[in-house]
């Protein structure tokens, strides 16, 4: 039984020059590049669709889309209609928390309509983020831009609200229209509507 292990280009029992052993290195670093293109596209993928501008609707595709990233996933976020304020600088910052038509709001639909009610409950909430230590809206932004999430912004829906592409935050890709998120929800692994 032999002992000699196998050498990198040398005949049996020499020892392999090192011109050889830079060869098998090289060749081992273009079989892992070459394995690492093609894991690349392996992650999975997730696209979410928000359509609601409201504080209690901004969250959820938030919070949705930075966790994802956080388990590796390749997340997209198209914002349209209403959706389109949470990307906003400035509205983003005065999202309101509707008391009428909430189910799980506590106040009857009769006093929620009354005069100030949407202000009272939507200052409620933030205190209530504030009193947890949640994120706001602008730090999972932040945060879900700084792990890779695309956040989206549908051009059909800021030429309807006039908007102006410089209104949103930093990082923020303008120009997408429908058929480009279609094609994402095609290829992704989960699709969400919020």
């Amino acid at each position: 039984m032999s002992t000699e292990t196998p050498n990198a280009g040398g005949t049996e029992g020499e020892e392999p020059s090192r011109a050889e052993l830079a060869a098998r290195v090289g060749e081992l670093e273009d079989r892992l590049a070459d394995f690492e293109a093609d894991t690349a596209d392996d992650n999975p993928k997730m696209s979410i669709i928000a359509t609601k501008g409201t504080l209690d609707m901004a969250y959820p595709p938030l919070i949705l889309a930075s966790t994802a990233a956080a388990f590796g996933y390749e997340v997209t976020v198209f914002h349209t209609f209403w959706g389109l304020d949470i990307l906003h600088e400035e509205k983003s910052k005065s999202l309101q928390l509707s008391s009428v038509g909430n189910p799980s709001m506590p106040v009857p639909n009769v006093i929620g309509a009354l005069p100030g009610m949407d202000r009272m409950t939507t200052r409620m909430m933030e205190k209530q983020i504030a009193d947890n230590d949640t994120a706001t809206i602008e730090e999972l932004i932040d945060t879900s831009l700084d792990m890779g999430v695309e956040f989206q912004a549908c051009q059909m829906t800021i030429d309807l609200m006039d908007y102006d592409e410089d209104d949103f935050f930093d990082g923020v890709t303008t120009g997408v229209g429908a058929a480009t998120a279609i094609q994402d929800m095609a290829e992704a692994d989960i699709q969400l509507l919020v």
